[in-house]
């Protein structure tokens, strides 16, 4: 009897570790969805409401979106790093990212908005030379960060173009243009978050921001030839990092 009891407890005893450790090897892993959405304050945006004057910034101008359209490189998720993704609101295309096979557990969020330098080298993306994404080489050449058009009322309350593109910054009245200049692309970090299921995350771009925060943006001053101008394009960087914020995630 003492033999047949040790044996069952053996058995049992095996059969418990097994199933341990296949619940700590065999983790099924998860997908993830990135959805971006666009607010001008908190009221929706969607392709619906371009080439309407409905948006008033904070200088007091009023706008008329045309297109909008950026890039976030860089995005790390844990362990797995993606090279870039194109946003485009106008086409509709871009608004959502899945990422298969995450791993289970806790994983930090983090992206580029544009390009850092390093990863900001001409002509080497397919998919954004095909799209006219491409920056001149007279202008440093790499991509855009974001080509943000339409139009505004000016101070006699005329339709005015603007082009608020961003870039990678350059002073041409230098020998080297880009010497000494700070990288205007910037890191979102998500923060961190724990998978258990297939889960959506919703990026919010406040696409007010632009216009206001460090910087009160007066378009009757800066509306077009921003990408020439440095000074222009260190503004930009700074408004753009209050931006993004975290919606809802859901499983």
């Amino acid at each position: 009897m003492k033999k047949i009891i040790g044996v069952l407890v053996l058995f049992l005893t095996l059969n418990a570790c097994k199933d341990e450790l296949d619940c700590c090897v065999n983790i099924e892993p998860v997908n993830l969805t990135f959805k971006f959405t666009h607010n001008w304050d908190g009221v929706p945006v969607t392709s619906s409401d371009f080439n309407q004057f409905k948006f008033t910034n904070k200088n007091g101008e009023t706008i008329s979106i045309e297109k909008l359209r950026y890039v976030i490189s860089g995005i790390n998720i844990g362990s797995k790093k993606f090279s870039h993704h194109l946003v485009n609101i106008g086409e509709n295309s871009g608004l959502e990212f899945l990422v298969n096979e995450v791993s289970q557990g806790s994983n930090f969020i983090k992206f580029t908005f544009g390009f850092t330098d390093n990863d900001n080298l001409d002509g080497i993306y397919q998919d954004l030379n095909s799209v006219n994404f491409g920056v001149p080489l007279m202008l440093g050449g790499g991509y855009h960060y974001m080509q943000f058009d339409g139009k505004y009322k000016d101070a006699n309350n005329a339709d005015a173009n603007f082009n608020y593109h961003a870039i990678r910054a350059a002073d041409r009245t230098k020998s080297n243009p880009w010497e000494n200049l700070p990288d205007t692309s910037f890191e979102f970090d998500l923060g961190t978050f724990n998978f258990e299921n297939d889960t959506t995350i919703e990026i919010k771009m406040n696409i007010a921001e632009w216009f206001k925060n460090p910087n009160t943006w007066n378009l009757n001053e800066l509306n077009t030839v921003l990408m020439p101008n440095s000074e222009a394009q260190k503004l930009i960087s700074a408004n753009g990092k209050s931006v993004f914020s975290v919606g809802d995630v859901t499983e």
